[in-house]
């Protein structure tokens, strides 16, 4: 039978005519230059199988892919910085088409018009979500997001400090101290009490040094932080309120804006992209109009042509390629322009209600399963204040419960021990996607688990 491709193939004739064309009588004449005594002397060891056909190519790597242990056979109650959420097949049909899926910077606005009012409607739906009044285009995620806001905090406040709670994301900890030891300034770590951030340490810790206070909102154990708190502890200081923020739960929660936030950062994974292995993800950055001109990456902007028809374009691009090195921002090269319209696709199709009802189901089922667990004897570290996470303490290694709920097709949490300086806490995340039957299940599993 004849093999079938998708694609045209390098044929025996055509390495033949490229051979002769270079000169030389096979390729490992183009290997000559390479000392004998670092060539292999035998064939490789493992011996590579006779090319498949398309048809069974396709039917051996979908054999392959049914080893996975994935969100379609499995319940996920694993959260920790990317998420199991709905997204509307629309996403997905949009972004394939041509003109999005290959587009590169938009530098001609006369011929990218549509990517670029795209990237304003990102743009003006950050700022709805986050209460702020300038956002750029994106950046390539949230902590990256978060590394620039503190390069912009002590850029302003010409101070070289910046603390961060506790409840910061690991993660975001490592990437904001690999950005203080680039541009020279400390970070420094406030402890915690209840799972949240300690506002009587915080209150310590501030020094006329302090470019920027950082929370999380809600924070990496799941509960929702006070920044009201903290913006008062802030007062009569320079320090500005940075807030790392799951936008879907700002479609419940209290805009960080409207509560003293300066920078407000975060990542869109929650609201339209797959978890996809871990990426690729799309960081927002939100500031007050006052620091716009500060802001990495780029901006979009709205205005009319020589008709007086509305149109778009890049506005500003305080970035290093495009004006002089000593007056860039960042060295912030790119955004994730994809990503973002995955975003702005997503929230134009669930809406403001859509939205905030798919906000409201990750509260309720993450409090019923946490209400379910408490209700059969087990310790929950976790206030009422969260989001879609909070935190179970267990009589055995988060590991070992874990290989337990994977034989029963469940995924569960993540192991928070070292982070809460404890023994065997479970984060444990229920989103709007978890049934009532999963839920139970897993109530029922974990249950069992402590039981032994």
């Amino acid at each position: 039978m004849t093999k079938q491709h998708r694609y045209l193939p390098t044929t025996e004739q055509d390495r033949k005519e490229m051979l002769e064309t270079i000169g030389v009588s096979s390729i490992k004449d183009l290997f000559s230059d390479i000392p004998q005594s670092t060539r292999a002397e035998k064939e490789a060891a493992v011996q590579i199988d006779e090319a498949l056909s398309e048809q069974a190519l396709i039917k051996h790597m979908k054999a392959l892919a049914e080893k996975n242990s994935t969100t379609d056979t499995h319940a996920y109650f694993l959260g920790g910085g990317v998420y199991d959420h709905y997204v509307p097949s629309i996403v997905n049909h949009v972004l394939l088409r041509s003109e999005f899926m290959t587009a590169y910077t938009p530098y001609q606005p006369e011929a990218s018009q549509g990517e670029l009012q795209a990237l304003f409607e990102f743009q003006s739906m950050m700022c709805e979500l986050t209460g702020m009044d300038v956002a750029n285009s994106s950046l390539y995620d949230g902590f990256t997001s978060l590394g620039e806001a503190c390069n912009l905090a002590t850029s302003v406040t010409k101070k070289q400090q910046v603390l961060y709670s506790k409840a910061l994301h690991p993660q975001a900890k490592e990437v904001i101290q690999t950005y203080a030891y680039g541009m020279e300034y400390d970070v420094e770590e406030v402890p915690l009490t209840d799972n949240q951030t300690d506002l009587e340490k915080l209150k310590e810790q501030i020094s006329e040094d302090t470019a920027a206070v950082i929370i999380q909102y809600p924070n990496f154990f799941g509960t929702i932080e006070d920044l009201k708190a903290v913006k008062d502890v802030l007062e009569g200081t320079k320090a500005l309120l940075i807030v790392m923020a799951n936008p879907l739960a700002l479609a419940i929660l209290e805009a960080p804006g409207k509560l003293g936030a300066d920078i407000v950062v975060g990542d869109t994974q929650p609201i339209g992209l797959p978890m996809s292995y871990g990426g690729p993800h799309c960081g927002y950055f939100a500031v007050k109009k006052k620091y716009m001109r500060k802001v990495p990456s780029r901006i979009v902007g709205q205005t009319v042509d020589s008709e007086g028809k509305r149109g778009f374009v890049m506005t500003l691009q305080t970035r290093e390629q495009h004006i002089r090195r000593e007056k860039a921002t960042s060295n912030m090269s790119s955004n994730q322009a994809l990503t973002a319209l995955a975003t702005s696709v997503f929230l134009s199709a669930v809406g403001k209600e859509g939205l905030q009802e798919m906000a409201q189901q990750n509260i309720n089922h993450a409090h019923y399963v946490k209400n379910q667990l408490a209700n059969k004897g087990l310790t929950i570290l976790s206030q009422d204040t969260f989001f879609n996470e909070f935190v179970v303490q267990l009589n055995r290694p988060v590991q070992e419960v874990n290989q337990a709920l994977l034989k029963n097709n469940m995924i569960g949490g993540l192991d928070v021990s070292e982070e809460l300086d404890t023994e065997n806490a479970m984060l444990v995340c229920v989103t709007e996607k978890r049934t009532k039957e999963e839920m139970d299940a897993f109530i029922n599993a974990l249950t069992e688990e402590e039981g032994k």
